[in-house]
């Protein structure tokens, strides 16, 4: 089941890119600074994980996204914007300053705190399975790579039987665009967890 929406109070739309708060996965899992969230930060047990995301709508989207699904968003630089666009905000409407965000140095600090996370799940095109053949257990981490190429192929290779895909139709299409896939995987984890029947 989804964590219920805390109603927190909004915090202002500056980010505290000075603040040196961390919080626990309730693990003994450190976190990095949360930039920007709920005045009372909500450790999911469903995370989306971006790599290096390059195109600020598309992350704004996803992050009012996340917060309808009651995940919260991982984002891993460098990134292709800077977090105070004002693109970034527009696509997020005034959603934006609940979203529960941490962002990230590199892959390598998510990667050593994955097993605090969850589950992961690495989607690329070229996935060896669909992502409706997965029973999500009940920590689950999506990871999505950049907009124009996707994730690292050496990081697929080592986890290649956790790479998943999105089914098209259309078998020239090269893929769908991030915004689109983290909403449908991430409505599939709600799915199962609410016990509804495809």
């Amino acid at each position: 089941m989804l964590l219920a929406q805390r109603g927190a109070a909004r915090v202002s739309s500056r980010w505290r890119t000075t603040s040196q708060s961390t919080s626990s996965t309730g693990t003994g899992v450190r976190n990095p600074p949360i930039l920007w969230s709920c005045s009372t930060p909500v450790v999911s047990s469903l995370h989306v994980i971006l790599v290096e995301p390059e195109i600020h709508w598309n992350t704004g989207n996803i992050g009012r996204t996340t917060l309808a699904a009651g995940a919260d968003l991982h984002l891993v630089e460098p990134l292709g914007f800077s977090l105070d666009d004002h693109y970034l905000h527009r696509a997020g409407l005034d959603y934006w300053p609940r979203v529960r965000l941490r962002v990230w140095p590199s892959w390598a600090a998510v990667e050593e705190k994955l097993p605090g996370l969850g589950e992961p799940f690495f989607f690329s095109s070229h996935g060896a399975r669909s992502f409706w053949e997965v029973a999500y257990p009940d920590d689950v981490a999506l990871i999505f790579g950049r907009e124009s190429v996707g994730l690292p192929e050496d990081l697929l290779a080592r986890h290649a039987a956790r790479t998943l895909r999105v089914p098209m139709a259309e078998r020239n299409m090269r893929s769908l665009n991030l915004s689109t896939t983290v909403g449908v995987a991430m409505f599939e984890v709600a799915r199962q967890r609410a016990g509804v029947r495809p």
